[in-house]
């Protein structure tokens, strides 16, 4: 496919961290992870990303959500990547994507960089041999799109063609394009063979009791799954088949922001040598990373193989969910702690995928802004919302699994809920301590709250309790309550 390439391929981490540090790519830290930096692009470009248009699959696709990219577009522009791959040092990785063996795809990635190999060594499914109808990533980090020739909007492009069974990720060196690429991929498959593809982290207990946790990114998903009382099944992605949950990936991709040895101590602990930091600021004499610092972004990043967990689940599978929590950021603080949803609220917050952004986190936001992702995975859904709607509601259905609404954003003091009783909480009602409490009844969404929940003070339990001028919470709920009949009715 590409030709006179000096190829390395299924390269073990030490010789793609070597190979990194001796291409100038980063730098080694004091706890042997590599830290590199992705310059220009420090997170996703949604506005970049294409589907394209061809008979198949694409058929179903969503085009509201998705952008098109015509086929004889996406094949110019896979000419002029080949082209420009021709005579270069590349790195390949062979794994795939799936625990399960019955919805395992097979991947692999070629990148013009070591550490993108590193990453893709941590974030997927090992196997170390090129398979069969797999699918391709062709990571070109430094090629640049031209908007007038490829018809693309900027020099960045992420294009996928279920077809051809490629992806082109070009342009960008945040290496998340890779593996949600692949989460877009594995949303548009696995439907067909009836699993429940899922934004969501996964653990299990003692007792083989599931519990998935929905989420979009920044509200908690890594954190409360990695539990050290439970077994982590995974921190992301899974899909839910008539066996069961599975994991889509081998690692983890977590948010390193703020990360403290004492806050996330398995987290802290994970992130050594085969690991990745991405844009972590590191001390040039000391090779210290500051998890403190934005000097390039709020997305600090750290990927990782899972079993750098010491209790993870090795098969990467569990039985079908005990529990599932929505996770949500409101940084208006006006729900609750937990509340328990009928499975028509689970429906509705399932569909709207609420969380919301805070003052500093991205440039021009400068008051908190809510922030609606259909399904919890808007960016990463080819298929319309109600399909995965569909597919949900027949679960709970089927399993009469309990949801619960988690803020794991503010409350009325205006200070971030703590994650002590954010943990206190789950722990109440996974092992069912919460099922003999009286709960009450929200008067402005009409969600259950518990009035006294173990290590948890009871006046946190009601987001009214935490403000000081009661009034003012009435406005501030009335006004997040709309929007989310706005949205409805959107």
């Amino acid at each position: 496919m590409i030709a006179n390439a000096r190829i390395h391929a299924n390269r073990p981490a030490a010789a793609l961290a070597q190979a990194a540090v001796e291409r100038r790519e980063g730098v080694l830290t004091v706890s042997g992870a590599f830290a590199a930096l992705t310059g220009e692009r420090t997170g996703r470009s949604p506005k970049d990303k294409f589907t394209v248009r061809e008979p198949g699959l694409a058929e179903q696709v969503d085009w509201a959500n998705n952008q098109p990219m015509e086929s004889a577009a996406f094949d110019r522009l896979r000419d002029r990547t080949l082209a420009y791959l021709q005579n270069r040092e590349l790195f390949t990785f062979d794994g795939y994507a799936g625990a399960d063996p019955a919805h395992e795809i097979p991947v692999r990635i070629v990148a013009e960089k070591a550490w993108h190999a590193l990453f893709a060594r941590c974030l997927f499914r090992r196997s170390g041999t090129a398979a069969a109808n797999g699918w391709t990533v062709l990571h070109a980090c430094d090629f640049r799109c031209d908007p007038a020739i490829d018809g693309t909007k900027s020099p960045v492009c992420v294009a996928l063609s279920f077809s051809q069974r490629l992806v082109l990720v070009l342009g960008t060196h945040y290496a998340g394009e890779i593996k949600k690429s692949i989460f877009t991929v594995l949303n548009g498959l696995l439907p067909q063979a009836g699993v429940f593809p899922m934004h969501c982290s996964a653990n299990i207990g003692a007792a083989g009791d599931t519990a998935l946790f929905f989420g979009l990114s920044g509200t908690g998903k890594t954190t409360l799954s990695a539990d050290p009382n439970r077994r982590l099944i995974g921190d992301d992605e899974h899909g839910w088949s008539d066996d069961g949950v599975f994991n889509f990936e081998g690692g983890c991709y977590a948010k390193t922001i703020k990360l403290s040895a004492t806050g996330e101590p398995q987290i802290w602990n994970a992130l050594r040598f085969g690991c990745v930091l991405e844009n972590v600021p590191v001390d040039a004499e000391t090779h210290v990373p500051d998890f403190n610092s934005q000097q390039y972004t709020e997305n600090t990043r750290g990927a990782y193989p899972i079993d750098h967990i010491p209790n993870c689940e090795p098969t990467g599978r569990g039985g079908h969910p005990k529990n599932i929590f929505f996770l949500t950021y409101d940084a208006f603080g006006v729900l609750p702690p937990l509340s328990r949803l009928s499975p028509i609220q689970a429906m509705q917050q399932f569909l709207l995928g609420y969380t919301a952004k805070v003052a500093g986190t991205e440039t021009g936001v400068t008051e908190p802004t809510p922030e609606f992702s259909t399904c919890f995975a808007k960016p990463f859904l080819p298929l319309p919302p109600k399909r995965y709607g569909e597919m949900l509601r027949a679960k709970l259905e089927r399993h009469r699994v309990p949801v619960w609404l988690v803020n794991t954003g503010m409350n009325g003091t205006g200070s971030r809920i703590k994650l002590a009783h954010t943990r206190a909480l789950l722990s109440a009602a996974l092992d069912g301590s919460l099922a003999t409490v009286p709960f009450t009844t929200d008067p402005v969404f009409g969600f259950e709250t518990p009035t006294s929940c173990p290590d948890v003070p009871s006046d946190l339990l009601t987001a009214k309790a935490t403000w000081s001028d009661p009034a003012a919470y009435d406005a501030a709920a009335r006004r997040l309550a709309m929007l989310f009949r706005e949205r409805f009715a959107g």
